[in-house]
């Protein structure tokens, strides 16, 4: 026995140590953390989804189904897979950029990207009313359209792929490229077959990203989209207005839906990106 506690004692202190911190943090730690979890996002989400079916799932469905109700998910979803697919290019183009090229006022642009982060969004509402509302000094009214919508949702997402590829851009390794241009590949055959599927991951993780936040924005388009009812009303302004009236089962039955929406986004995307991944590092 002593000699065998003798020798553990003698292998060496690298081994020890990472033996020791195999596990992680730790049973406390873990707990720790599945406590915070539970009371910031698992209880919410258990209440939500109890107050959505108090009048079982008939109930549920007769809520999502009133015209108002599946009007307003139908503009959230439809505005949103918009404003992510513009982020996908756009979104993509502006890192490209920001990596690859160097110009006059480069930091500024870079750090002008994190601006709607730091920006209450009802502010970019008040901003986006002055200049595309009924005083728009470039005689542009878009206030209170579905286009409208869009340009707020735009704005507050505007960061999420740029961030998301940016790093990717950084990391990859451009004597790939050089060497497939010394073989005669055009610059659109080079991104399509080198540099697009190693960014592939992140711009699906930045396109869902913008989407779930797209489909739960209510500061931003409050005053520009106007809220009207079966026309511009998104479903967070649906949902306030439930609760106004006293309608709260109502307001928690889309407000599961869209949970449950944002999720499968998330979900969906995550499988895909995991794939992609894969394949990514199964070709290198």
């Amino acid at each position: 026995m002593a000699s065998s506690s003798v020798q553990a004692d003698r292998r060496p202190a690298g081994r020890r140590l990472s033996q020791r911190t195999a596990g992680g943090v730790g049973p406390l730690g873990l707990g720790i953390a599945t406590l915070w979890l539970s009371l910031i996002v698992l209880l919410p989400l258990a209440a939500i989804s109890a107050k959505a079916f108090d009048n079982g799932i008939s109930g549920f469905f007769d809520a999502i189904d009133l015209p108002a109700a599946r009007a307003a998910l139908l503009v959230t979803v439809g505005v949103s897979l918009v404003v992510a697919l513009v982020n996908v290019v756009l979104g993509t183009l502006i890192a490209w950029v920001l990596v690859r090229d160097e110009f006059p006022g480069k930091r500024f642009v870079n750090a002008l990207i994190d601006l709607p982060f730091a920006l209450p969004t009802i502010v970019a509402s008040m901003v986006l009313l002055s200049l595309y509302g009924p005083q728009s000094p470039f005689d542009v009214q878009l206030n209170a359209t579905r286009p409208a919508l869009v340009i707020a949702l735009l704005f507050v997402t505007l960061p999420f792929v740029v961030r998301a590829v940016q790093p990717v851009l950084l990391e990859l390794d451009k004597e790939v490229e050089e060497a497939a241009a010394s073989l005669g590949a055009s610059s659109a055959t080079t991104f399509r077959r080198i540099i697009l599927p190693a960014l592939l991951p992140a711009i699906l993780t930045g396109t869902g990203l913008a989407f779930t936040r797209a489909i739960g924005e209510y500061g931003s388009v409050v005053l520009i989209g106007g809220g009207v009812p079966r026309k511009t009303e998104v479903a967070s302004q649906y949902i306030q207005k439930q609760i106004e009236i006293d309608r709260v089962v109502n307001a928690a039955a889309v407000s599961f839906a869209l949970l449950v929406i944002a999720f499968s986004v998330l979900f969906l995307l995550r499988i895909v990106s995991s794939r992609a991944t894969r394949r990514e590092e199964a070709a290198r």
